[in-house]
């Protein structure tokens, strides 16, 4: 890929809403992604408004690291891994997203307790979307 069409993915990735963007294709790929300011607001992936963040300006944000389509629990209409008012631990499995027909289980990288569940059952994500806001464990 040229140096120009680079140049203008960034640009497109800057000046958009999204937080990144990967293509490939001929034996070789680029991702390019920007860090997104977590303050003063969320954004609330169900209604696509703004939720301001008072005494929740701890809370983490567990992303999607692929596009495919969430599912709570496995089987999909299983019951979920996790609720909301859940403590979790680092490794323990959160979902699944099935992409490309594989059920990929997404894990836990920290301790904590589920404060919310950003995205419903069954339905579409893409890279970088936040699936769940975690109260880390002090």
């Amino acid at each position: 890929m040229r140096i120009s069409k680079i140049r203008k993915l960034i640009k497109l990735v800057e000046k958009s809403d999204i937080e990144g963007l990967e293509i490939s294709g001929w034996g070789k790929s680029i991702r390019i992604t920007k860090r997104v300011n977590q303050l003063p607001a969320v954004l609330d992936v169900l209604t696509e408004t703004r939720v301001p963040v008072k005494e929740e300006v701890n809370l983490v944000p567990i992303k999607s690291p692929m596009v495919g389509t969430f599912y709570r629990g496995a089987p999909p209409e299983a019951k979920p891994y996790v609720e909301i008012g859940q403590e979790i631990k680092a490794g323990q499995v959160l979902c699944v997203i099935e992409a490309v027909g594989i059920m990929n289980e997404i894990e836990s990288e920290i301790e904590g307790q589920v404060v919310k569940i950003c995205v419903e059952n069954g339905k579409p994500i893409e890279f970088g979307q936040v699936l769940f806001l975690v109260k880390p464990s002090k």
